[in-house]
């Protein structure tokens, strides 16, 4: 409210046909504005129009984008440490009674140790998200550490409720995104590297590097949520006949990568 109240201001008083004595006789017109409009004295009817085409914009260009806006809700409280035995149901999940909130909650060793990467991407994804630490609750955040064996691969995915910026840990990592223009971002990087990838865009880390590779990587959601595509696709039960369009491929094609993705 603060910062529109501003935007009023610095709108109005750079307009031409309002002069600034009439700002200081119609000071109500910033917290206001409604009833200034249509009580204030020394408020000439231009004046009055300009603060009004003025005010249409910024409910157009602030109110707007904040009604669209899809992000984690900002806390109404010091913290909400989550109640993961609660039955009720919300968007997030309930608060734990503050009187048996404890220091532990605030604390996690998810990330401390490596996860093993014997497996067929040779890599490991650790999450430290709301529902293994219910401290972070409300909080609009989360944490992942990846580790790497050599050739390893964080395949492409997308985090459908998070951003994500990565700080390489150890080795040397190809990243990147692809925008929805089909625009590919990518690069390497190395020990002490960072590197963001927008909130839903699909994105993979591959291990370049002659060793093991590791990362920590934070979201901005306490539930960012991830869906890897390769599953998403050829895992379900989608008509084989869409796959075989879309990716211009046969039948038998179709069958053998689903049967790779078989659960």
């Amino acid at each position: 409210m603060i910062h529109m109240i501003s935007s009023i201001y610095i709108l109005i008083t750079s307009q031409p046909n309002i002069h600034r004595q009439q700002l200081l006789h119609c000071p109500s017109i910033l917290l206001h504005f409604l009833s200034v409009v249509s009580s204030a004295p020394t408020c000439t009817l231009s004046t009055m129009n300009s603060m009004w085409i003025t005010l249409s914009v910024l409910v157009m260009v602030g109110l707007v984008p904040s009604l669209t806006m899809a992000a984690d809700e900002d806390p109404l409280q010091d913290f909400c440490v989550a109640d993961t035995a609660s039955s009720t149901t919300i968007n997030g999940l309930p608060c734990k009674p503050a009187a048996q909130v404890v220091v532990g909650d605030f604390k996690s060793v998810l990330l401390k140790n490596p996860g093993t990467t014997y497996n067929y991407n040779a890599v490991n994804v650790t999450a430290a998200n709301v529902f293994n630490f219910q401290g972070l609750n409300t909080f609009g955040i989360s944490a992942v550490r990846i580790d790497f064996g050599v050739g390893g691969i964080n395949p492409p995915h997308v985090h459908p409720r998070a951003t994500e910026i990565l700080y390489v840990l150890q080795g040397s990592l190809y990243v990147g995104f692809v925008s929805t223009s089909n625009t590919l971002f990518a690069t390497i990087l190395v020990k002490g590297d960072l590197f963001v990838f927008p909130r839903g865009l699909v994105h993979f880390q591959l291990n370049v590097g002659t060793g093991i590779a590791a990362a920590f990587a934070a979201l901005s959601s306490q539930n960012p949520g991830v869906q890897q595509i390769a599953p998403a696709l050829f895992g379900t039960d989608i008509d084989d006949r869409v796959l075989q369009k879309r990716f211009r491929i046969n039948a038998r094609t179709v069958n053998t990568i689903q049967a790779a993705f078989a659960p």
